[in-house]
């Protein structure tokens, strides 16, 4: 397949932030390093400076005085967006409706001055890359919320770019359709090996696509680190939080051990601090027969959900802590369990700010 495989730029964003004319800060002074073929994901509430940071990048934003983008070593600051060599993915599609699926792919190469017979080429290649073969001929108002997303994609990379920008492309679709394309998206960047920078709110949407992540919070960079990373070894209480559920815990340490209500919880890292606040991701908390349990508590709810039960546990800590169990485990609300907790799934926390 001749679509442009491992192509892409490496991108440097130096010191670059964002006043607007009115005051309002959108954007720290950030810097970031993005390798040539790696797909970043910018996630985050919304508000937190991720789509600015995506605007800067693209030419559609300038920074502030000092700030700079440079693609390949090569400074773009100034370059306007027709120039940067990027393409672009929208929530809205932005996708010609007087136009054919096959003439919205081939838009840009058309403008582009590329020939009719490379312009067809490419654009059959697309059409099997993004699974809409037999759509070529369809209106845009025709297709499915799906299908337009997967037609947004070809016409983005089609022009063969160096960088791709994702601004949460799969949010105007359902849940079931978001997780499906979600999967074929990912396939699609692997495939190309193309440079993509990808903003979502997203957890879930993050973990699966991002090689890395950039975790945003009210204009600022507060970690960047792979999806293991950034869910196990969380530098904050709120990316903690952010991502994928967590109990939060603060209690006393005596001798590496949290004192809790239901026991004395060991755990991993510095124990010389008297007070801690320690995160545990509800997945790596067993039930286990209370009797010979270091940690007890008294199971207040179970909630069933497939492929795990949702059981909340009181009396172990001074707040509920949520438990993910498999759903083969026999518990029952009322039922006296014991707590196993690894002491290395006990992340301790700084201080908030």
């Amino acid at each position: 397949m001749s679509v442009a495989l491992g192509h892409g730029a490496a991108v440097r964003v130096e010191g670059c932030g964002k006043t607007f004319l009115d005051g309002t800060r959108a954007l720290e002074p950030a810097t970031l390093d993005i390798a040539r073929g790696e797909t970043l994901v910018l996630l985050g509430p919304s508000g937190c400076g991720k789509t600015t940071m995506l605007r800067i990048i693209a030419g559609l934003e300038l920074p502030d005085v000092g700030g700079k983008v440079l693609f390949d070593g090569k400074d773009m600051t100034s370059v306007p967006i027709e120039k940067r060599n990027v393409g672009m993915v929208f929530q809205s599609y932005a996708l010609f409706p007087n136009m054919s699926v096959a003439e919205n792919i081939g838009y840009g190469l058309k403008i582009r001055g590329v020939s009719k017979n490379e312009r067809a080429s490419r654009v059959a290649e697309l059409v099997a890359l993004t699974n809409i073969t037999g759509l070529e001929h369809r209106r845009i108002h025709q297709l499915s919320g799906g299908q337009r997303q997967r037609v947004a994609l070809a016409r983005a990379v089609a022009i063969r770019p160096g960088i791709l920008l994702l601004d949460e492309p799969l949010t105007a679709l359902d849940a079931a359709l978001r997780d499906r394309l979600r999967g074929e998206l990912n396939r699609l960047l692997r495939a190309l090996g193309i440079t993509a920078i990808y903003v979502t709110h997203d957890q879930s949407e993050a973990m699966e696509l991002g090689d890395r992540i950039v975790v945003m919070r009210k204009g600022a960079i507060v970690q960047i680190g792979n999806p293991r990373e950034i869910y196990f070894a969380p530098d904050s209480r709120f990316v903690a939080e952010f991502i994928g559920a967590a109990n939060i815990i603060e209690a006393p340490l005596e001798n590496g051990h949290l004192v809790l209500p239901g026991g004395r919880q060991p755990i991993g890292g510095d124990t010389s601090l008297p007070l801690a606040v320690a995160m545990i991701r509800p997945e790596t908390i067993a039930i286990v027969a209370a009797a010979s349990a270091p940690l007890c508590g008294t199971i207040d709810s179970v909630s069933f959900v497939g492929d795990r039960q949702r059981m909340v546990v009181s009396g172990a800590s001074d707040k509920l802590l949520t438990v993910d169990a498999p759903n083969t485990v026999q518990a029952t609300a009322g039922e006296r369990v014991g707590l196993s907790i690894a002491p290395q799934a006990v992340r301790l926390l700084p201080p908030e700010n």
